[in-house]
């Protein structure tokens, strides 16, 4: 306390010249008309650049909750325009079996808590399990396309083979000519995959768009996965293998979302049930 009393006895002519700097400033603009004008425009304006620089921080931290609302948005009409597409497609061909032909895909949006780009095998971390509807083998989709198959699942967490492992193999077709193929990654790249078995007297072109073919019980038809870049053949030079450059940028992968309710428990069965009948066969 007595070194407080010393600190204000030392620079008390300092106080006190604040102190009538402070009433002279007071007088001068409750006196004076155009000095409290000029006061009151100059405060206004530091008080209105003060809460622009607040709301712009705010908005800053902000910004990932709305980055995740638009993407949830941006697939929900993904999954619809695809559910149209498909129903065209059954309008063309067949108008007898339009009724119930198209399913309501439900997404779980999720985000990428980890993940890897360089090794054979790499996988995705995300955010939901079990206990949000996640299952093994549900496919995963971004705002740009496919993603990969859910592999494994814990209670709130699952791994996800991406399209960047050896091990994934996902159904795919040429988009305008519907020749379809099997994608295989060749390791080393992130930016790109490969479509094999490609028929060679399909009519395919640098630029043409790959995406899914509807065959496998993950994806739906008409997810996009890449356009096509080099032309090869295969090793056996029987069809061709195709350079896909993927839609998805894996390097900055952090929102995706997981289709729950493709699956077709009927349809599995019967194909496992003749699988089991050709090795009793055998």
């Amino acid at each position: 306390m007595r070194e407080l009393i010393d600190f204000f006895l030392s620079y008390k002519h300092w106080f006190l010249f604040i102190l009538l700097e402070a009433v002279s400033l007071i007088g001068l603009f409750s006196s004076n008309g155009y000095q409290k004008s000029v006061y009151f425009t100059t405060a206004n304006s530091i008080v209105g650049y003060a809460y622009t620089t607040i709301s712009s921080v705010n908005s800053y931290f902000h910004l990932a909750s709305v980055n995740r609302d638009l993407e949830a948005e941006n697939e929900k009409l993904r999954m619809e325009n695809v559910a149209l597409r498909s129903h065209l497609h059954v309008v063309n061909s067949d108008s007898v079996r339009l009724d119930g032909i198209i399913a309501d895909y439900h997404v779980v949006m999720a985000q990428v808590i980890n993940s890897t780009l360089h090794k054979s095998t790499n996988l995705i971390t995300i955010n939901k399990g079990s206990a949000d509807g996640i299952e093994p083998e549900m496919g995963v989709i971004s705002s740009r396309g496919v993603v990969g198959v859910v592999y494994l699942t814990s209670t709130h967490y699952s791994i996800v083979m991406p399209l960047l492992n050896v091990n994934c193999r996902i159904s795919c077709r040429l988009k305008h000519s519907d020749y379809f193929g099997t994608l295989e990654w060749k390791r080393g790249d992130s930016r790109s995959t490969y479509a094999v078995g490609v028929p060679r007297h399909a009519k395919v072109k640098s630029g043409d768009i790959v995406e899914t073919n509807g065959y496998s019980d993950i994806f739906p038809p008409g997810i996009p996965i890449g356009k096509v870049g080099n032309i090869g053949d295969s090793e056996d030079g029987m069809s061709y293998s195709l350079k896909v450059n993927i839609f998805t940028d894996f390097e900055t992968l952090r929102d995706v979302s997981i289709i729950t309710n493709y699956s077709n428990p009927e349809r599995r069965l019967l194909e496992d049930e003749a699988q089991t009948a050709e090795r009793d066969e055998e």
